[in-house]
């Protein structure tokens, strides 16, 4: 949720410095790459959580899978209505809007409507299938379908990031094709039972490490080979440069090199944070975790009052932006704002917990 803030102040006040994707490796410095770099473990790791946390609710059901499923599509449709409104609001303040970006919130809610249906087969057949769409969807890659029908709708929502046209006054702009998300969840469903209380923590501590060295072994063989799985990386000026070509993977939609190298760190993190030693010092930002929805709202309309005040008092000082003037400011932003949103995330977290009984609760 940190890097996310981060990754959201660079997107807010260092606009005038854009990232393409994959980011141009001759025109990013190496501290804003690295940034974005970081940044790409969010959506992933939430995705994969999503599905292990979605087992864990069916696992404490009565009828689990119908529970879980029914759970899955009401969580999933409220976050696809969330990105419409409240979400995409925070990011243009315009209403009525004119153009609406389906970002991670609409993928991570399409993905739990999948899995509503998904989680019916047997447990490895599902994991097969979260793992052929992973490492099979980028024999898709060119397939493109032109105009705006149905298939151009469906082929953009699922797998080519473009644009929708709404009319004369509205467009969806496809950020998150989703279909390589529904292998990712899916994946984090199967993955659900080694976090069973019948599991015991060495056996799960062991999976977790041999899946995130797996997964970051895969894709060093990959990128060594190649010739698939996302762009080529090329030679460089230098040595440094050389290896921001071969880190420099595409997200939208999500490569498999992409996510490769995004779940094997997040994988061998998990394996990290359960170490008590560990643990203990980062158990203050599990508040973090425990509201993530009001984090994530609180954070977006944040930073757009903090954005609009800066141009109300200093205008546009670069361009059609205002922004701050290097790497070191916007992590400063990004420090202070954790601090200052730190303690009505607590309280907000606190709140909920007490109040199990507030069944809306559970979608923030």
């Amino acid at each position: 949720m940190l890097l996310m803030l981060l990754d959201h102040v660079r997107e807010t006040f260092y606009l005038h410095h854009q990232v393409g994707d994959p980011m141009d490796v001759a025109a990013t410095s190496p501290g804003l790459f690295l940034c974005r770099l970081l940044a790409h473990l969010c959506a992933p790791v939430f995705v994969l959580l999503t599905g292990i946390s979605a087992w864990l609710y069916a696992s404490r059901q009565t009828d689990s899978r119908r529970a879980a499923a029914a759970f899955l599509f009401k969580r999933g449709l409220f976050l696809v209505v969330l990105e419409l409104t409240a979400v995409n609001f925070a990011w243009t303040f315009q209403f009525p809007p004119s153009v609406i970006y389906l970002q991670v919130i609409w993928a991570i809610g399409l993905s739990m409507l999948a899995l509503s249906l998904l989680l019916w087969l047997p447990r490895g057949v599902l994991a097969a299938l979260g793992l052929a769409i992973i490492l099979g969807h980028n024999l898709l890659d060119g397939i493109t379908v032109a105009g705006n029908g149905a298939g151009h709708v469906l082929w953009a929502v699922l797998h080519e990031r473009g644009w929708i046209e709404i009319g004369d006054t509205l467009r969806l702009r496809t950020s998150y094709p989703v279909l390589p998300w529904i292998g990712v969840i899916a994946v984090g469903y199967a993955m659900g039972p080694w976090f069973g209380t019948d599991v015991a923590a060495a056996t799960r501590h062991r999976r977790l490490l041999a899946s995130g060295i797996g997964a970051l072994a895969a894709f060093a063989l990959l990128r060594w080979i190649n010739v698939y799985g996302d762009t080529p990386w090329r030679l460089q000026g230098d040595a440094l440069h050389t290896w921001m070509s071969v880190l420099n993977v595409t997200k939208y939609p999500p490569s498999l090199l992409f996510l490769l190298l995004t779940l094997g760190i997040g994988l061998c993190l998990l394996r990290l944070y359960e170490r008590a030693d560990v643990a203990r010092r980062l158990q203050p930002l599990a508040a973090i975790g425990a509201a993530p929805m009001f984090f994530y709202l609180l954070h977006l309309y944040v930073l757009k009052l903090l954005y609009v005040a800066a141009v109300a008092l200093w205008g546009h000082n670069h361009g059609a932006y205002f922004g701050v003037d290097g790497i070191a400011a916007m992590v400063a932003i990004s420090v202070a704002l954790a601090v200052a949103l730190y303690p009505p995330v607590a309280a907000f977290a606190r709140f909920k917990a007490r109040r199990r009984d507030l069944a809306w609760l559970r979608y923030l």
